[in-house]
């Protein structure tokens, strides 16, 4: 399974990659710090998942989830944020996140869904 991760904090990023790293069948195909980045990379190189943090320079997290899902992209997305309020996550359910964390409390999270999403359930 390859995944991306776009956060704006190079620190969350490299956070991300030693909490993944050594995962069997997963790899971290690339990392963005923007939406525009983010947008460029899905569309090009197409990653099976995609870490995102709503917060971002530019447009948000929201909107590149809403672009994937416009886009009908066979991506799911996880979206790991300091802002876990009812009303993004209310927002992100109605956009079809497949997963929604936060960041301070529910990072392991990350680790055990992806190993579930790599086996299939």
């Amino acid at each position: 399974m390859r995944v991306l991760i776009v956060d704006d904090s190079k620190i969350v990023q490299e956070g991300l990659k030693r909490v993944i790293d050594g995962m069997e069948d997963i790899e971290i195909c690339g990392t963005a710090g923007d939406a525009e980045g983010a947008l460029r990379f899905i569309v090009d190189e197409k990653p099976d998942t995609v870490i995102l943090d709503i917060r971002l320079p530019g447009q948000s997290g929201i909107d590149v989830l809403r672009s994937i899902r416009e886009r009908e992209l066979p991506i799911k997305v996880i979206m790991l944020t300091n802002y876990p309020y009812p009303q993004y996550r209310k927002k992100c359910e109605e956009l079809g996140v497949d997963y929604f964390f936060d960041k301070v409390t529910e990072i392991e999270k990350v680790r055990e869904t992806l190993e579930r999403m790599k086996n299939g359930s």
